[in-house]
């Protein structure tokens, strides 16, 4: 990619990068980029909502703060990777685990708002809600993964991880229940 960062490339700039035969754009980084609009559907959705409900502007600024969270990490992975494969060390593997346990936190807590703004919010985005929350569903599983790819089966962190995507996981089902009613 010509850009340094994957924030500041076109979209079709990083559509194309993704699949070349390069070590970044990756899982991690795509997944973050995920991440980044499943927070700002979540985000949208939740500025339809009611006046009257009360915590719209809680929601909204909260779904922004985990966005900003996440966009960054899409660069951070790519970095952590390139680090990794370079050098190997105790260092460059816990980068590229602290990431996918960071993104499983964060799509966690996105997946659980966006449920919220399906069901409590305006009908009319739910679908954009529910879709929120099915993507970061979909990033929890994916980090999850990476946590135990990267560190190993027998490391802590991965069952914080799977405890983190079964969240996500549940908070899709919901916001797809409050989709369909």
């Amino acid at each position: 990619m010509g850009s340094s960062s994957f924030l500041d490339a076109g979209l079709k700039e990083f559509l194309d990068a993704v699949p070349a035969r390069t070590p970044a754009p990756g899982g991690g980084a795509v997944a973050a980029v995920v991440l980044s609009l499943a927070a700002g559907l979540t985000a949208m959705a939740a500025r339809f909502a009611p006046d009257d409900w009360k915590r719209r502007a809680e929601v909204v600024g909260r779904a922004e703060e985990l966005r900003a969270r996440a966009e960054p990490l899409a660069d951070a992975d790519a970095e952590a990777y390139g680090a990794f494969m370079a050098e190997r060390s105790a260092q460059a593997v816990e980068r590229i685990v602290a990431i996918p346990c960071e993104l499983a936190a964060i799509a966690a807590e996105v997946a659980d708002l966006a449920a919220r703004v399906a069901r409590d919010g305006n009908p009319n985005v739910t679908g954009d809600a529910a879709a929120g929350a099915d993507l970061a569903a979909a990033v929890a599983s994916i980090a999850a993964r990476l946590v135990e790819i990267n560190a190993g089966a027998e490391d802590e962190r991965v069952g914080r991880a799977r405890e983190l995507a079964a969240a996500a996981a549940a908070s899709a089902a919901r916001a797809a229940v409050a989709d369909m009613s």
